[in-house]
Formats: structure tokens, sequence, C-alpha cells
């Protein structure tokens, strides 16, 4: 694992969303989602200011997560090549790790339907299911929490 790339997180975010199954989300849901990573502003801190690991192949960064601020997951992206490979969960344990050595005893985070079952695998607890939009379109997420 490496330190983040801003150019290459946001093109890994790009292909993680926009080649989810529109049977969890429609086209017009993921269209939205995957704009978000190329608004100029919107990311802008969170890369900039988190700490950003990457899991790499031997030719490519293949998924990316970001603690922004140090209590928080904000970002957890796979590539879709690379979906189901155990790269969300070693990031998100690595993460875990960084935030225990930051003196962090409490983690938060905003899950999508896909990566909620990861987080609960790791035993993270979901705290209230939301409702927000993005660019106009209505999304479902779920407030979740680890003590560490």
């Amino acid at each position: 694992m490496l330190l983040i790339d801003q150019p290459i997180a946001r093109e890994v975010y790009v292909d993680a969303v926009l080649n989810l199954p529109e049977k969890i989300y429609s086209k017009a849901q993921l269209d939205a989602w995957a704009a978000v990573a190329l608004l100029p502003g919107v990311l802008d801190t969170t890369l900039q200011k988190g700490f950003g690991l990457v899991s790499c192949s031997e030719t490519a960064i293949e998924a990316f997560a970001v603690l922004y601020p140090e209590d928080r997951v904000a970002l957890l992206y796979c590539r879709a090549r690379s979906h189901r490979q155990g790269r969300g969960k070693q990031l998100l344990q690595a993460l875990e790790e960084e935030a225990i050595k930051q003196g962090v005893r409490q983690l938060r985070t905003e899950a999508s339907y896909i990566s909620q079952p990861l987080f609960e695998s790791l035993g993270w607890v979901t705290e209230q299911k939301e409702h927000l939009l993005i660019a106009g379109i209505a999304f479902e997420r779920f407030r979740m929490g680890k003590t560490l």
C-alpha cells in the first residue's frame, strides 16, 4: 500500500461507481454519484488533507481508501475488475490501524449498499439509514460506527 495519488483516486472512484450493478442503483444514481469525483472542489480537501492508502496490482492502482478527518472513513473505492479480491477489506483494516496509532477510539462512516456488508463483516455497526440527494437524485446510505 502507498500514499494516494489524487488523479488516480478520482479515476478509481469513477470506475468503481459506473460499474456497479444497476439492480442496486439506477443508471441516474450511478451517473450522479460518479460525477461527484469530477466536480471541482468536492473531494479536494479530503484527498489533500486525508490519510490515504492504495492497493495495487502489478500494473495499476486498483483501490483506495481515505481517513478524513482522522475519525472518519471518508472514501473507500475499488475498480470493478478488482472487486471481491479482499482489497477493500485490507484497506479498511489498515485505516483502522492508522486511526488507532493516531489515538482515535471511535471511527465513523457513511456506507453505501455495496460497502455496508464489508464494514459489518469487520465489526462496524449500522447506526441509522439516511436519505440524501446527489445532483437532485435520491440516495440511501448507512451511518456506521466502530469502537476501536
